[in-house]
């Protein structure tokens, strides 16, 4: 009996060998013409570590394969099947993820896509937000992948809609960011200002009721609208059982604030003067506001380099068709044509010259200066720049084959990419949120059962501070800008 959903893919088979816990995965297998090509498919999956059995469908062409997750995985027998001959149908997407703020965001955007049947891996990166999916095609479509983004409670920006809906989303998000920030800062210091004589000891000149009336008038919109963020993003996490960097900062601060405003509003409650602590709560939002700030700043630089270079490609090729010349988009461009140069033009794409004879400038790919002289025979290059003469050139490699293209690529894969420590991070911010939330648990309880008089205001502080500065912005902001 098998436990999962009626699609194939990758579901847990309830029966085990022994201790082991086996899986089963339909794997699309492409290049089989016979009955022979099926036995030999069955046989170099079945002789694999950790595979309990391999059935192989001809008319389908997919192969069900059993197997021990501990020893083998789907990558693993994809492999083994390509070095025996053979194709499989495996495919790469990559799409924009929004709502994430720290590294433990894309630990939980990666658990719900790796979680999906087919899914073979999923990179997520926090400083592009963008996800990169391989998957088994006939197994998954594009649209299992976005609604398990959105249900981890995360939005999807189709690959359509990415580089427009980017632009403009981190735009509008640095602005209101920015706004937020200036506004909380210029009523912190306020607060601050306000809070100096308590701090130093002095009595202030004015009634202590009327000061802390208004250093609550002051808190208000910086706790409820500034930080406003933070609530929403930490119910979100809340709606599927989680907690995450929001958690802390909204159960931080507002523990500070909800106590200053008890202590402001209803000080009878207390025993004695009950002291405020509303700078504590504006400047911890303050403060964290800025890191967003400066990362939405750098979020907003990573796509630069792209955009540079795809501006590098020419727009339009002059092709001979028919005996003439004709002008067509660079994407009309096939392998085979004949493409014509004139002077000052961009070489639109990889080819080699058959006729003519040029000074090119190729500086955009080798650095080199000094225009480098090209004859027949000779290669040339997509974006690079012909200087002086004319000339006609075979194309050899076009759309997402020239070297430009290539470049583009492999700089979106290393965006994509996560160093050693950025996973590390990953994986420890997994586990952080909520072991700090219950040692800030464990200290408010300590502290108010054993802790000196006044025993509560004591727990609430160092429960608020266990919060506040074990929370995880650093690492979920520094590592991503670092790497960036």
């Amino acid at each position: 009996m098998r436990i999962g959903t009626d699609r194939i893919g990758v579901f847990d088979v309830s029966e085990t060998r022994g201790s082991e816990r086996q899986e089963l995965v339909t794997i699309p297998v492409t290049g089989m013409t016979c009955a022979s090509c099926v036995r030999r498919v069955e046989r170099v999956l079945s002789k694999g570590e950790g595979v309990a059995s391999a059935s192989v469908n001809f008319a389908t062409e997919t192969a069900a394969v059993e197997y021990d997750p501990s020893k083998t995985s789907p990558d693993d027998l994809i492999g083994t099947i390509e070095r025996a001959g053979y194709g499989t149908d495996v495919h790469e997407t990559a799409f924009g993820v929004t709502g994430m703020t720290c590294a433990s965001c894309v630990g939980r955007v990666e658990r719900a896509l790796k979680k999906i049947p087919g899914v073979l891996e999923a990179s997520v990166n926090l400083a592009s937000e963008k996800a990169t999916v391989r998957y088994l095609a006939g197994e998954v479509e594009p649209r299992d992948l976005e609604k398990a983004v959105e249900g981890a409670g995360y939005g999807v920006v189709r690959e359509g809609e990415a580089e427009a809906y980017a632009e403009d989303a981190h735009e509008k998000e640095y602005r209101k960011l920015r706004n937020n920030f200036l506004v909380a800062a210029a009523l912190t210091a306020l607060i601050l200002a306000g809070s100096l004589p308590m701090m130093l000891g002095f009595m202030p000149p004015i009634p202590m009721g009327w000061l802390n009336l208004g250093l609550l008038a002051l808190a208000t919109p910086v706790q409820f609208w500034a930080g406003w963020r933070f609530y929403r993003g930490a119910y979100a996490a809340l709606k599927h059982g989680q907690a995450n960097m929001n958690t802390l900062v909204a159960v931080g601060t507002s523990a500070a604030y909800l106590y200053s405003a008890a202590a402001t509003l209803a000080p009878q409650l207390f025993a004695g003067r009950a002291e405020v602590y509303f700078d504590t709560s504006a400047l911890i939002i303050t403060l964290i506001l800025l890191g967003r700030l400066l990362e939405a700043r750098a979020k907003g630089r990573t796509n630069e380099a792209i955009k540079k270079l795809a501006g590098l490609q020419a727009k339009t090729a002059r092709v001979l068709r028919g005996g003439e010349e004709v002008d067509v988009p660079v994407e009309g461009v096939a392998a085979g044509d004949v493409v014509v140069v004139r002077p000052g033009e961009k070489v639109p794409v990889d080819g080699r010259v058959i006729s003519g004879e040029s000074a090119v400038d190729e500086s955009m790919i080798t650095g080199e200066s000094i225009p480098v002289t090209k004859r027949p025979g000779d290669e040339v290059i997509g974006a690079t720049i012909n200087a002086s003469g004319s000339f006609r050139f075979r194309a050899t490699k076009v759309g997402k084959d020239t070297a430009l293209s290539q470049i583009i690529r492999m700089v979106e894969e290393a965006q994509g990419s996560k160093a050693p420590i950025q996973r590390l991070a990953d994986r420890i911010s997994g586990v952080f949120v909520p072991v700090v939330m219950s040692l800030a648990a464990v200290t408010f309880f300590v502290w108010l059962l054993f802790g000196p008089e006044p025993a509560f205001t004591l727990a609430l502080l160092n429960f608020v501070a266990v919060l506040i500065i074990a929370c995880p912005c650093a690492m979920g902001l520094a590592t991503p800008t670092s790497i960036m």
